[in-house]
């Protein structure tokens, strides 16, 4: 087993950010789209392109809230986005917005594909060695002990239940699966004995070494390179993040895996009121949950979204530090 690198003080935190009711935005990924998959025809992955994918229901507000109530002892904050910037976001010391244009060559922008984008986090000028990758729908649900994400090894989080073994990608595969199976392969050709654990990883924090995920990036870089080839989410194509870059950390002893079963709330499903008032009564007592936009294309104003806007308000009442005040946003208007 390796030793892990000596870490950093500070765990900084990263974020990816995206207003798809954005009229600028919104014509750019319909320009980018049109010309993409006349050139990649049945190449989209399942919910790739999908207005859910990029609509912005408030999460990253109260994700920051979230973040300031259970880990105030965190490091910088980093929300990567492409020339945008919340309207209720305050400049702060603590705070750097990424535009796509600082990470991302010329000539592979505009990117719509999250796991093109997080291929590159880190390279995030001024990232600290340690630092936590979060999507803005999953959150910090009691308080963070850094040593639990951070010991002797990363502990990264695998779901409890079990895959059936698909052998090869597959067009109406989820994205997760397809990342896994590209997975088992890579790492089974580089690591005899290499023993695959048929899990997902959950829709969880991310905790990454600096330093180790360019080894990864070295050591894959065929895989790398593919991805971040993409502009729209491929089933052909993988993520490497979100699968392959924990499971190569346990197989070379950076990481440990531990088996959850967190709170996981899809918006368009039956069950979500039931689960968010499982929320209501677990808050501060879960590690993290996800509450995950799987409404596709309803309206903005959808009452199942809206439900959740109004669970999260209960939860999260209090404004953090990185929001503006009322006033603040008419003098910048």
């Amino acid at each position: 087993m390796r030793a892990v690198r000596a870490p950093a003080a500070a765990i900084d935190i990263v974020y990816l950010w995206v207003d798809g009711a954005d009229p600028a935005w919104r014509a750019r990924r319909e320009r980018a789209y049109a010309s993409w998959s006349a050139r990649h025809p049945e190449q989209l992955a399942v919910h790739g392109n999908v207005a859910g994918r990029y609509r912005d229901n408030g999460e990253l507000r109260f994700n920051l809230r979230a973040l300031e109530k259970f880990f105030p002892g965190h490091g910088h904050v980093y929300i990567v986005t492409d020339r945008q910037a919340p309207a209720w976001l305050r400049p702060a010391k603590g705070l750097t917005l990424v535009d796509h244009r600082q990470l991302i060559p010329a000539a592979a922008r505009p990117v719509y594909d999250s796991g093109h984008i997080e291929s590159y986090l880190h390279r995030i000028p001024g990232l600290a060695e340690r630092f936590i990758y979060m999507n803005d729908d999953v959150f910090f649900g009691a308080p963070v002990d850094p040593d639990a994400w951070f010991g002797a090894r990363l502990t990264v989080y695998a779901e409890n239940a079990t895959l059936d073994g698909e052998p090869v990608m597959r067009r109406d595969g989820t994205a997760l699966v397809n990342a896994s199976i590209l997975s088992k392969h890579w790492l089974g050709r580089r690591y005899p004995g290499y023993r695959h654990e048929p899990r997902l990883y959950s829709h969880a924090p991310r905790p990454m070494l600096r330093s180790a995920t360019f080894e990864l990036e070295a050591l894959a870089a065929e895989l790398f390179a593919r991805v971040r080839s993409t502009a729209f989410r491929s089933w052909r194509v993988p993520a490497v993040v979100p699968d392959l870059l924990p499971r190569w950390m346990v197989q070379v002893g950076y990481a440990r895996q531990v088996t959850l079963d967190p709170l996981h709330i899809a918006s368009g499903d039956a069950d979500a009121p039931q689960r968010l008032e499982r929320l209501l009564a677990d808050f501060g007592r879960l590690a993290f949950f996800c509450i995950n936009d799987t409404c596709d294309e309803a309206a903005d104003d959808d009452p199942r979204l809206l439900r959740i806007a109004l669970t999260l308000e209960k939860l999260l009442p209090l404004p953090s530090s990185f929001e503006a005040r009322p006033e603040e946003r008419r003098d910048a208007a």
